[in-house]
């Protein structure tokens, strides 16, 4: 049985003391996960079955939620939003034709699972809406206990006026059947954290920099790895200056600036361990599909806690700090100070950085 001493405990190691908003997260995941999954008590208001955590990025919403998740003694599952829009995609085009595909599709997705995390909950496109909209119908009608984090709360997701209006119902149902915990502490534990032994973002271009890259790739692959290759990711050719088996080196061009979606980086992601980025000249962040990609690229590698190593003109907090154009542009910023940190697991961290190489935070 979880409780909520029991929760707290197991965060005290990562030197975490519950804000007001994490502990009312921790009661209501706690609440959920006491009692048999139903969606009425008779006489009374419905049980809810899902919770809601939104707030800005940092706030602990993921880091209490996985707490959780890792001491909960049931059928469950953790997925990520780019991951679950790939799997159910993936069955609807294997799935018979029907007058409700996409409910029976979410029937065979959720068989078994008592429990779902949901990471990073967003809708900014209308198809994800109607699905995202169909699914928790059929999760609710199952009595799958549910839980979303968010950098949204329930009234903001998919804010385009032009069909806001239409993903109002699924909000609805968000709101009748979740308990809503917004994180608003004022504290972004990602950019709190202590810097990693070794640096793994670097710059500016030049000659230190290419060797400095050049050695950490052999140190990882060795010489013989060394070479350019056309591989493939998601179907499509990426030519990539060397790969290995555990670390790829790619330029950004190829990466963010060609046609791509998040299905190329989930696959490389599933593939490599680690991703060396070089080289990244700043200004092609100024294209908003191209920063979408790599707000893309950051959000799945971090969610499977991938090494990402970036070589680039100038720090890429400063060339992000003033670009629009991108959805949930600070939770990459975020997530990007927090993958410099001791408190994000890199595999590659022994290898040596010359002392002539310039290395900065994001």
């Amino acid at each position: 049985m979880i409780d909520e001493a029991r929760v707290v405990s197991a965060l005290a190691p990562r030197a975490i003391v519950p804000d007001a908003s994490q502990r009312a997260a921790i009661a209501a995941l706690v609440a959920l996960l006491g009692g048999p999954a139903r969606r009425r008590s008779p006489g009374h208001a419905p049980t809810p079955l899902g919770v809601y955590c939104h707030g800005l990025p940092g706030r602990g919403k993921s880091l209490v939620v996985d707490t959780v998740f890792e001491l909960a003694e049931c059928t469950k599952r953790r997925i990520h939003f780019h991951e679950f829009l790939r799997e159910i995609n993936r069955r609807l085009v294997n799935e018979p034709r029907g007058d409700d595909r996409l409910g029976s599709v979410s029937r065979q997705w959720l068989d078994g699972i008592a429990l779902l995390c949901f990471d990073e909950f967003h809708v900014h496109d209308i198809a994800d809406a109607f699905l995202l909209g169909r699914f928790l119908e059929v999760a609710l009608a199952l009595g799958t206990r549910i839980v979303l984090t968010s950098n949204y709360a329930p009234r903001s997701l998919l804010p385009n006026p032009e069909f806001h209006e239409r993903f109002e119902p699924t909000i609805a149902l968000i709101e009748q059947h979740f308990t809503l915990i917004p994180f608003d502490g004022a504290r972004d534990y990602r950019f709190s954290g202590a810097a990693a032994e070794r640096p793994r973002f670097f710059a500016p271009l030049g000659a230190s920099t290419g060797e400095q890259v050049r050695r950490l790739f052999v140190a990882v692959e060795g010489e013989n790895a060394l070479g350019p290759q056309t591989l493939s990711a998601a179907g499509r050719p990426l030519r990539v200056h060397a790969a290995g088996a555990a670390l790829m080196w790619v330029g950004f061009d190829e990466l963010c600036g060609a046609s791509r979606s998040h299905l190329d980086y989930l696959d490389l992601a599933e593939r490599w361990q680690g991703l060396i980025v070089d080289p990244l000249h700043t200004h092609a962040l100024a294209k908003a599909h191209t920063l979408q990609r790599f707000v893309w690229l950051v959000d799945i590698f971090y969610d499977r806690k991938r090494a990402l190593f970036i070589a680039s003109d100038q720090p890429i907090a400063s060339a992000l700090g003033n670009l629009e154009g991108a959805h949930d542009l600070s939770r990459t910023l975020s997530r990007l100070a927090e993958m410099q940190s001791r408190a994000y697991p890199n595999p590659f961290d022994g290898e040596q950085v010359s002392s002539d190489t310039t290395v900065y935070p994001v």
